[in-house]
């Protein structure tokens, strides 16, 4: 490839990258891959600079700033990256080069947070605005409301100076992302790779509320601007920032290149033990005149740079491959290892996600592979050696029973996930019940994750079916305040003390879920079948569930292995029919026409009880054999028969005469705020009129419902001529 090409596609690379990292906060590589390609693009356009372009990645600053999330903020400082260092040697020129330009400068060498870059600005001492790096130059995104929500922030200052800003850097700790993470399984949410990913995404959300539960911190590392007060160095100001009840980085001051360089050797041998994750150590010139006279590029300040650490990696033995549960019920390959020092701890575990990355690995017990820490913090295998695999060793594959209670495991439609299917498997029964009470299911008021873990704590909840006879306990539930109530602000007094609080009375959140539950009885089995929570059926196969069968008796009937011989009775048949229409055009035989009659008959007997083993318009054959599998299992019995005497609605209440299927064949994409209703609601119309709703824009959408706030499915919908329907729009087609 000529040097031309190749800095086209390193643009086009880094670009790509940039957009994940930046606007999406779901990068794709790791942070040394990515560095090593910009630098590769650096020499390359330093070696040919008539190549270089103004729109180059090497001479920006971050992404773009995302219209949807928050308004742009005009920058008044600008909010630079870092010249990247990764040895000794360019860390010793770069001092040297201080130090020729300098009268003996001073350097301040500090940890490198890794989270997303933030400014904030003060007026008479207090806090009025924050925002993102954006493109770094023009324009951030306004988070300021998020940004109120961390409790590091401080809301006010001592010093009441006309106008302050920081930077600073918003990241999670290694506590609060674990945290995190156990509750998006739980909640079947988003899992994140990683604290800096889970921080980014966090920040850009727009429910501050979620920004509070997530438990996110900030360090303030540097001043941008103040006015009322000079600070002759960046040490003074970090002190001084202290003082204002910011927490600042702690640092090292330095005098020569010895020094800088053990203060960033430190800092990498120290970095494991740390509750937060860092990407490098920052080198600083400390006299804030210096820097004045130094200045900056388009990209980066000439009085910093950012020392990256190389990803450590060593090798050790996969010991074992155990098979974890977790609370959403997905089988989790984790590879046990001889015990190796890494970054800073001990790694004895790795996980191994899947079973395509175990495939695309080829991970066996037995072999000897290459460890290191992603983003510095969590263990993953890079690589198998080969050549050191001992003989005898077999393939791994992730077992099609669930470990814990048995059931059978499938892996998603449209995922590599491989789940458990048991409706009362002991590892993932919270996640099952929460999902069983969710709105989309039972919508069950008032049985949210909290009340579900007090009642399960507590022993009153050990399936689904204990549900429906909560009631007999409301006596307990009053006197020992075991249903959670909602929680209130507390009241405080003119001093600023809180008022005293009356007894907690339990009884109207107690009497709510009953009442709830009484009701959710009533349901439709729609909702019955998706809160049942069956891999690969959600709401749109229950409702064709509900369409075509009397009950979920009938649909207890449904056999993969009757499906499949019915399937083979089926196409030999059908080529019978053939067979027998072509002698028939040739010479009409009385006995052929007997002949075709009869195998039409068995078709249409074999046609029939297909349909009674879900071979339905809209039902694919996974689809089939997790319902089958599902309705096989003991514990689906036992569940079914305690649901019925609990009084739970066990009937389908569509009549198929009365069904309008207006949106038969049409496949919709929702987007936006509706007027009048939810989404869901939206969803369930278009349903019940036998239309299909799907969540990605594609050139098999038929229709997108837009509603106010539309944002790149709008772009893509029109890009692709994709008709955009309004709510209105929705009763007027026929």
């Amino acid at each position: 490839m000529d040097t031309r090409s190749r800095i086209k596609e390193l643009k086009e690379k880094i670009e790509y990258h940039n957009k994940k990292y930046y606007e999406e906060d779901a990068p794709e590589i790791s942070d040394f891959e990515y560095d090593m390609m910009l630098r590769e693009l650096e020499n390359l356009e330093r070696d040919n600079p008539e190549l270089v372009t103004p729109e180059s990645p090497t001479k920006r600053v971050g992404g773009r700033a995302k219209r949807e999330v928050g308004k742009q903020v005009a920058h008044d400082i600008p909010m630079l990256s870092l010249d990247d260092k990764f040895s000794r040697e360019e860390v010793a020129d770069f001092i040297k080069k201080m130090q020729k330009e300098l009268d003996s400068p001073v350097f301040i060498v500090e940890h490198k947070i890794d989270g997303l870059s933030v400014a904030l600005r003060y007026k008479d001492g207090k806090f009025v605005q924050g925002m993102t790096r954006g493109d770094g130059i023009s324009y951030g995104e306004d988070i300021t409301e998020n940004l109120r929500m961390i409790d590091t922030v401080p809301r006010k200052i001592p010093e009441k100076l006309p106008y302050l800003e920081v930077r600073g850097e918003v990241y999670m700790d290694n506590d609060a992302f674990e945290a995190v993470n156990e509750r998006q399984e739980e909640l079947e949410g988003k899992i994140f790779a990683n604290p800096r990913n889970c921080a980014a995404g966090t920040m850009r959300q727009l429910d501050p509320d979620v920004v509070a539960e997530r438990n996110l911190s900030i360090f303030v590392f540097n001043l941008q601007t103040v006015e009322g007060k000079t600070f002759s160095s960046h040490a003074e100001t970090l002190d001084w920032l202290s003082k204002q009840g910011f927490t600042a980085p702690q640092y090292v001051k330095c005098t020569t290149e010895e020094e800088v360089w053990d203060a960033i050797c430190l800092i990498g041998e120290t970095r494991g033990e740390l509750p937060f994750g860092i990407d490098g150590a920052v080198v600083k010139v400390d006299n804030l005149a210096d820097r004045q006279k130094l200045g900056a590029t388009s990209k980066v300040p000439r009085w910093a740079v950012a020392y990256k650490y190389p990803p450590e990696e060593k090798q050790t033995k996969v010991l074992n491959i155990e098979v974890n549960v977790g609370r959403t019920g997905r089988l989790t390959p984790l590879a046990i290892l001889h015990p190796v020092r890494l970054a800073g701890t001990t790694v004895s575990r790795a996980s191994l996600h899947n079973q395509d990355q175990i495939n695309r690995l080829d991970i066996r017990i037995g072999d000897t592979v290459i460890v290191r820490k992603a983003a510095e913090i969590i263990p993953e295998i890079v690589s198998v050696v080969k050549e050191q695999r001992p003989d005898g060793t077999e393939p791994f594959k992730i077992p099609d029973k669930c470990p814990v209670c048995g059931a059978p495991a499938f892996r998603g439609e449209d995922g590599a996930d491989i789940r458990c299917s048991g409706i009362n498997c002991p590892a993932q029964l919270a996640r099952l019940i929460i999902h069983f009470a969710s709105r989309g299911a039972m919508d069950i008021d008032g049985l949210g994750p909290a009340a579900v873990h007090s009642l399960m704590d507590k022993g009153y909840i050990k399936d689904i079916a204990d549900i429906f006879y909560l009631k007999d306990y409301r006596e307990d539930f009053l006197a020992n305040g075991i249903i959670p109530r909602p929680r209130k602000e507390i009241a405080l007094r003119k001093d600023g003390r809180p008022r005293k609080q009356k007894q907690p009375d339990y009884t109207d959140s107690t009497n709510n879920l009953l009442n709830a539950i009484e009701r959710a009885k009533e349901q439709s089995l729609e909702r019955l079948i998706n809160g049942f929570g069956i891999p690969n059926i959600g709401k749109h196969t229950g409702h064709i569930l509900e369409e075509n069968f009397p009950d979920i008796y009938a649909i207890a009937k449904i056999s993969y292995d009757k499906y499949k011989q019915l399937k083979d009775t089926e196409k030999q048949l059908k080529k019978e029919r053939n067979k027998i229409e072509r002698n028939l055009k040739l010479s009409a035989e009385p006995e052929d026409s007997e002949m075709l009659s009869d195998v039409e008959k068995q078709l249409s007997d074999v046609e029939k009880e297909l349909k009674e083993n879900g071979d339905i318009k809209g039902i694919g054959e996974v689809s089939i054999k997790a319902i089958s599998d599902f309705f096989a299992q003991p514990q689906t019995h036992t569940i079914l028969e305690r649901l019925e005497k609990a009084g739970v609605n066990m009937k389908s209440r569509i009549s198929n005469k009365a069904i309008d299927n207006r949106f038969e064949g049409a496949t919709f994409v929702l987007t936006g705020t509706l007027p009048t209703m939810s989404r869901e609601e939206a969803s369930q119309l278009i349903q019940a009129h036998g239309g299909r709703v799907t969540g990605s824009v594609s050139k098999k959408t038929t229709y997108l419902l837009a509603g106010e706030g539309a944002g790149d499915k709008l772009n893509k919908a029109e890009a692709l001529g994709v008709k955009v329907l309004t709510e209105a729009d929705l009763a007027m087609i026929r």
